[in-house]
């Protein structure tokens, strides 16, 4: 779903335009890629002034207490996808589609035209 877009009216000078225009053309850019890179430069602008401000407000911060609070929050997100991803497969050396691990599906040998795959539980 696309955002809906707003109309912007900006002021340059004949000099960047000159070489905005060359260097999108030059790379075969067309007319509504300017839209586009102003966009993207504009994200990345915002981006890269909002980790100034963040290391700015940090520079007297712990480096250590910054990594442990760092680990901290990584240690939970990899705790919540683990428990939102703990499915036990079928049986031991089994996948969870019931095949022995390394074997591909069924569908995919016969879209390659291989015989079906007979897992044997062993």
């Amino acid at each position: 779903m696309e955002e809906e877009a707003v109309r912007w009216n900006i002021k340059v000078s004949k000099e960047t335009d000159l070489t905005l225009r060359t260097f999108l053309g030059a790379r075969g850019m067309k007319k509504g890629d300017l839209s586009k890179f102003i966009e993207d430069a504009v994200r990345w602008r915002v981006f890269q002034r909002t980790v100034e401000d963040i290391k700015a407000r940090n520079a007297d911060a712990d480096p250590d207490e910054i990594q442990r609070i760092v680990d901290e929050a990584v240690g939970e997100v990899r705790a919540q996808g683990r428990a939102r991803s703990k499915v036990k497969p079928d049986a031991p050396g089994q996948t969870l589609q019931g095949r022995p691990l390394g074997q591909p599906d069924q569908k995919a040998r016969q879209g390659r035209g291989h015989a079906p795959a007979r897992a044997s539980l062993s």
